[in-house]
């Protein structure tokens, strides 16, 4: 039995935000709270405003459905490192992560009667929809999961329960102490003296607040769709141009040759296949990612500045 109240002629909703700890899940707190929504948080780690610590790539149904009583909906914010090299096969090691605690969450969701879901997804299923042709999800096993987790979490959830996928880009901001997970290498880079070196091609970017905003939209409104989010697109120099500037190191950023680009990473692949590893983006594959427009429209117009400085500003990293 679900616990919607009207308080002062507004619809409350009770929200189960999994990852609640997280970057993106405790923006997603935040706003649930400032909108006079409840919000309720499960996490790994005990850290300060965490109300339950569960495991949920251990966590079964029944482990699940006493935390999911009494809510309205539930988010989705947890995520897999997509880059870090695993041995071979690596699939079974993804879909353990990404796609199963999904179909036990949604599960348990449905069978103690909540009404609206929200999953943090990758906009690389954005693209997998609209360039069948690029053979994303057959090349990248982290697409394939990411795929696979959309289509069986809905299964899981039914018709009743409507659960709205969010397609994110490069998300920047700053939660605590939590950064983006990529945030390091760069921030690094953009304050040493190497020289800052791009492809061309470019991303999809949003803040961590911004998705936040999208999220909330989507769960005041029971949304089942597929929603891809982007505040601004970047070319990858023009990223990079704002993040040394973001460290108080703006310099030129060069642009690399599309060849070279595509050599290094190959070569990556190639010495991956050596060791018997693969990684979710598969490397002999990234190349043709690197160097695409991998841009939203439309944009939410919200600027990335604040965002931008949160994540990469003075003792950021």
């Amino acid at each position: 039995m679900t616990t919607t109240r009207i308080q002062s002629g507004r619809c409350i909703v009770r929200i189960l935000v999994v990852g609640g700890s997280g970057l993106i899940g405790a923006h997603v707190v935040e706003v649930l709270r400032e909108r006079g929504h409840a919000a309720t948080t499960v996490a790994r780690t005990a850290r300060p405003g965490v109300d339950h610590l569960v495991d949920v790539d251990a966590a079964s149904v029944d482990d699940l459905r006493p935390l999911l009583a009494d809510h309205d909906g539930v988010v989705y914010a947890t995520r897999t490192d997509e880059q870090r090299p695993l041995p071979k096969p690596i699939y079974p090691q993804f879909r353990h992560d990404n796609v199963e605690p999904v179909v036990r969450l949604f599960t348990a969701a449905r069978l103690e009667g909540l009404s609206r879901g929200v999953v943090m997804g990758s906009y690389y299923t954005c693209f997998d929809r609209l360039h069948p042709q690029w053979r994303l999800a057959e090349r990248h096993t982290y697409i394939r999961c990411r795929v696979e987790q959309a289509r069986e979490g809905r299964e899981a959830a039914g018709t009743d329960l409507p659960v709205a996928v969010l397609e994110l880009p490069f998300v920047f901001g700053r939660a605590g102490d939590r950064l983006p997970n990529w945030a390091g290498p760069l921030d690094r880079w953009a304050r040493s003296r190497t020289p800052l070196v791009a492809p061309t091609g470019g991303t999809a970017a949003a803040s961590a607040r911004s998705v936040a905003e999208v999220t909330v939209d989507a769960l005041e409104g029971a949304s089942g769709d597929d929603i891809p989010v982007a505040d601004e697109n970047l070319t990858w120099d023009d990223m990079l141009g704002r993040i040394a500037a973001a460290v108080g190191r703006p310099r030129r950023v060069s642009r690399m040759p599309s060849g070279a680009a595509k050599a290094a990473l190959r070569l990556g692949g190639a010495l991956q296949a050596l060791g018997r590893k693969e990684s979710g983006i598969n490397p002999t594959y990234l190349a043709d990612l690197m160097l695409a427009e991998l841009f939203i429209e439309p944009t939410t117009g919200r600027p990335l500045g604040q965002a931008l400085r949160e994540t990469f500003g003075e003792g950021a990293a």
